[in-house]
């Protein structure tokens, strides 16, 4: 037993008289684990309270240019090195006032950078379909808008002072363009004097980004956190807060001692990059440190994938019920529908001939009787478009259904055609664009026809796949012949629960 007052001495004190212990010692430039960010995010995106600020690195894989490549040819001009200054603003100043302080070349360097044949890249896409209301960024590209449209969202542009008075109605989505635009380059923050007027003349842009900093959780991507502006706002903020601030999020690529012949100039490098670390954090700003961008994506893809395993598709159709009958599948069905809205779930449903009905009255049934919830937040419903034109963009329709959810089931689907009974393709193409998206597979083969051959298809595929195994034995159960259906569903339920 140890005196208490001793104790209290010795917590006090223990970096004098220990001064070796892992207690003690500060760590330093320390990342946050992958897997902390990714929780932590989820939450924000659960809240939404999730927000994107994105820098040049974001737009890179789509062939758009960074700072030393859009001021290179100016560079040249004045006869300087571009690989040998630092201070790029003081680049496009030097232009400038070289030119009798007319920007009429800066703003054609802009236009010819920006303008044509840029497509979204695939983490544009991904935070597209993700939960995200709010995006900052200092980039004159039009991607993040595209890619936003491209996901059927409605983005409100604010490019301007004037943009911050007026809301698009219908608006889910507001994109702040801090810095301005590529159609409107004349009033683009470019060169220093833009930068030193920006506090006085953008204002409103400062108090906007103040404000969201304060109340939502913002991911960092491909952002160098050298903008001066950036720096203004969170120091005042800082200050402003006594250091109380929200906790954000940003990617920053490692040291890789591969990029250097000299082992001190390594050393060097990754020293310089702890500190960096460790000063982002007087902002709370958390670093996810990568080895290589295509992590990036992988975690983007890890995030969508886990926020989306709450929303579970429903693939399903029927002309014919065998052998059970169409009384015991629709039941079937509707507990299935039922079990998973109790348990937390959202479905999307195509609305499948002789399956919708059942889906939508076991989910109907536990939302207005027993959760009292709304039905919106439950419940996406979206039959498929008839004739034969409407046929065309089925491909298209099914891609955006799924795109929703993070795990999809797959029962009975069969069709008639021309009085006979046949598979129905439809559910195997939702099938392989599931499979495309990333999203668990449930085929419940005990249902026959056309699930039990993509059930077949799933064991087949994942007969070595080791990471597989803690589902393999709910999955081959769900082909037991059998089974009864009410077991079969409690086994759905169980299997969905591993996966989230």
């Amino acid at each position: 037993r140890i005196n208490p007052y001793l104790c209290h001495l010795l917590t006090r004190y223990q970096s004098t008289i220990f001064p070796n212990h892992k207690s003690c010692v500060r760590k330093k430039g320390v990342p946050i684990r992958k897997e902390v960010f990714i929780k932590n995010y989820i939450k924000a995106l659960n809240n939404g309270d999730a927000a994107v600020f994105a820098g040049a690195g974001l737009s890179a894989s789509s062939g758009c240019v960074n700072w030393k490549q859009l001021l290179g040819e100016i560079a040249e001009e004045l006869q300087l090195d571009i690989e040998k200054e630092s201070d790029l603003v003081a680049i496009a100043q030097y232009y400038y006032n070289k030119n009798g302080s007319n920007r009429t070349r800066l703003n054609d360097i802009i236009k010819d950078a920006f303008q044509t044949g840029k497509n979204p890249n695939v983490n544009h896409n991904i935070l597209a379909r993700l939960p995200v209301s709010t995006y900052w960024t200092t980039n004159y590209d039009k991607l993040i808008e595209k890619s936003l449209e491209n996901n059927g969202k409605i983005c409100d542009v604010k490019t301007c002072c004037a943009n911050l008075t007026t809301t698009l109605k219908g608006r889910n989505v507001i994109v702040y363009k801090m810095h301005g635009d590529v159609d409107h380059p004349e009033e683009a923050v470019l060169i220093r004097d833009d930068y030193e007027s920006y506090s006085q003349e953008k204002r409103p842009f400062i108090n906007a980004l103040s404000g969201d900093l304060m109340t939502k959780t913002f991911l960092f991507i491909g952002f160098s956190f050298t903008d001066p502006n950036f720096s203004y706002i969170c120091a005042h903020l800082r200050t402003h807060l006594k250091g109380n601030m929200r906790e954000h999020y940003c990617f920053l690529k490692d040291i890789s001692r591969d990029d250097y012949e000299d082992e001190s100039e390594f050393e060097y490098e990754k020293r310089k990059l702890s500190y960096f670390i460790d000063d982002l954090k007087r902002f709370n700003i958390k670093t996810i440190l990568i080895q290589e961008y295509s992590e990036i994506t992988e975690i983007l893809r890890s995030i969508k994938r886990i926020y989306n395993s709450r929303t579970v598709y429903i693939s399903g159709a029927a002309a014919e019920y065998e052998p059970d009958g169409k009384d015991a599948y629709e039941k079937f069905i509707s507990k299935l529908s039922g079990r998973l809205i109790c348990e937390g779930y959202k479905i999307v449903s195509g609305y499948g001939l002789g399956v919708g009905s059942a889906v939508i009255s076991g989910a109907l049934t536990e939302i207005y009787y027993n959760q009292k919830m709304s039905l919106t937040d439950q419940l996406i419903l979206r039959p498929f478009p008839q004739g034969a034109d409407a046929k065309k963009l089925w491909e298209t329709y099914r891609q955006d259904m799924i795109s929703y959810s993070g795990i999809s089931i797959f029962l009975l689907g069969n069709k008639e055609e021309n009085g006979t009974i046949v598979m129905s393709n439809g559910m195997r193409s939702e099938y392989e664009i599931s499979k495309e998206q990333g999203n668990f597979l449930i085929p419940i083969g005990r249902t026959g026809y056309m699930s039990k051959e993509l059930w077949e298809d799933l064991l087949r595929e994942k007969q070595d796949e080791h990471t597989f195994d803690i589902y393999r034995h709910d999955i081959e159960s769900l082909g037991d012949s059998k089974k009864a259906l009410d077991e079969i569903v409690e086994i759905v339920i169980e299997i969905i629960k591993k996966v989230k």
